[in-house]
């Protein structure tokens, strides 16, 4: 990557933080001078340098030289996504709705058949969840409690605890996921 790719992508990651040449100049101690040539491609930032502009804009630094992200690969179609099946007992259904698990989030969809657990015994991971029921009532055991939540409920579980999920009615129950990092 040359100076001036590199210079686009500070000036862009400083105007998403609503900032001025002057005011990440201040944050990181350098003149507005020397950022302005950095940004502009006339000079070349020190990896220090580099380092403070990533803190101060809250960017990994590895941004700063990611290529160019094919937009065409940030979509799943309905009819190409992937699944994952469980066997019985559990008949369970996972399908990811994100386009894969290199970023920093997943989307899942889970469906649990009627009179079906999620797993026989409380599971934890590393991720945290965000879960919204999209439709039907599910019982959660959630640490040492239990919980019913009906559609448009949602809950947050953090990483580590033990949880499961329970549908005890007689219809599908779908639940959508938000996990952190992704986990499956």
């Amino acid at each position: 990557m040359d100076n001036l790719e590199l210079g686009k992508r500070i000036t862009e990651f400083r105007k998403i933080n609503k900032l001025t040449i002057k005011q990440l100049a201040e944050k990181i101690q350098v003149t507005s001078s020397l950022l302005s040539q950095i940004e502009r491609g006339l000079a070349s930032p020190s990896l220090n340098t580099l380092r403070m502009i990533s803190t101060a804009l809250n960017v990994p630094l590895f941004n700063f030289f990611a290529t160019q992200i094919n937009t065409k690969d940030l979509i799943v179609r309905a009819d190409s996504r992937k699944k994952i099946l469980f066997p019985a007992p559990q008949n369970l259904e996972y399908i990811l709705l994100s386009p894969d698990l290199n970023g920093m989030i997943e989307m899942v969809l889970m469906k649990i058949p009627p009179q079906s657990l999620s797993s026989t015994s409380s599971m934890r991971h590393i991720g945290e969840e965000v879960a919204y029921v999209l439709s039907g009532s599910v019982t959660l055991y959630l640490g040492n409690t239990v919980n019913t939540l009906y559609a448009e409920d949602s809950v947050r579980i953090p990483a580590n605890l033990e949880h499961k999920w329970e549908n005890q009615t007689d219809s599908e129950v779908s639940v959508l996921f938000a996990v952190t990092p992704p986990t499956f």
